[in-house]
C-alpha cells in the first residue's frame, strides 16, 4: 500500500513538473521578438537628380611656404548626379571660378585678401577671364570612390573624389567627399620658378552637394 503510495505521488510530481515547465517554455517563446532586416533608405534613390547650387558647395584649401594655408569656398552654376539603387553611375557639375571666397584669417597688410584674389585669377594662376568655369564629369564609382574627368583651364585630366558618403533626407540626395588635385597639371603655375618654391602644387577640395526636393 504504501509502496503504491509513494509511485502515485512520485508519478504527481513528475506531471506537475512537466506541466510548469512547458508552460513556461511556452511564455518564454511568445516573448522571443522577431528580427527585421535593416535597410539603408539610399539604396532605392535612382534617377537624375538636379543640384541644389544655394545649398552646394566646394570648400578649398591650399598651402604656401609649407606652413601657411588658405581656405576658402566656391559655388556651384549647375549640375546633375545620376544614382541607380544608391550608386552615384553619373552626371557633372560646374564650379563658377569667380564665386570664390576665402575663409581663412592668414591676412595682413601686404598679403591682402585682395591680393590673392587677383594672383588665383591672374593668367598665370586659374585665369578667370578666360576660364570662369570648372567642371568634373562622373564617370562611374567604384566602392567609396567617385571616378571621373577634371576640367580646369580647359584642360582635361583623370580625378577620383575619394571618402564619398551619401545620405538621404526626404527626397534630397547630401553627397560629400574629397578631391586632391595637382594644379600643374593643369597648367595652373607661374612662369618664374622660383615663386613655384612657395606653393604647393596639391589642392586639396572638400566637395558637398545636395540635390533638390
Amino acid at each position: 500500500m504504501k509502496l503504491n503510495q509513494i509511485l502515485t505521488s512520485s508519478i504527481l510530481c513528475f506531471a506537475l513538473l512537466f506541466a510548469s515547465c512547458s508552460k513556461s517554455g511556452e511564455k518564454a517563446e511568445t516573448k522571443t521578438p522577431e528580427k527585421t532586416e535593416k535597410t539603408d533608405n539610399t539604396s532605392k534613390m535612382s534617377g537624375t537628380m538636379a543640384l541644389d547650387t544655394d545649398a552646394s558647395v566646394v570648400k578649398w584649401k591650399g598651402v604656401m611656404l609649407g606652413i601657411k594655408e588658405h581656405t576658402g569656398n566656391l559655388k556651384f552654376t549647375n549640375g546633375n548626379i545620376v544614382m541607380q539603387d544608391g550608386k552615384i553611375t553619373g552626371g557633372s557639375f560646374v564650379v563658377d571660378m569667380n564665386s570664390i571666397v576665402f575663409t581663412d584669417n592668414n591676412y595682413n597688410e601686404e598679403q591682402t585678401k585682395e591680393g590673392l584674389r587677383g594672383h588665383l585669377s591672374s593668367p598665370d594662376f586659374f585665369d578667370f577671364q578666360n576660364h570662369p568655369t570648372a567642371k568634373f564629369d562622373i564617370i562611374g564609382s567604384d566602392g567609396n570612390d567617385v571616378k571621373g574627368t577634371l576640367t580646369i583651364r580647359g584642360k582635361n585630366g583623370a580625378a577620383t573624389v575619394t571618402n564619398v558618403k551619401v545620405s538621404k533626407m526626404d527626397d534630397q540626395a547630401m553627397i560629400s567627399g574629397t578631391l586632391n588635385f595637382d594644379r600643374k597639371k593643369y597648367g595652373v603655375a607661374f612662369d618664374m620658378p622660383v615663386k613655384e618654391m612657395v606653393i604647393s602644387d596639391d589642392v586639396a577640395l572638400q566637395i558637398e552637394l545636395v540635390t533638390k526636393s
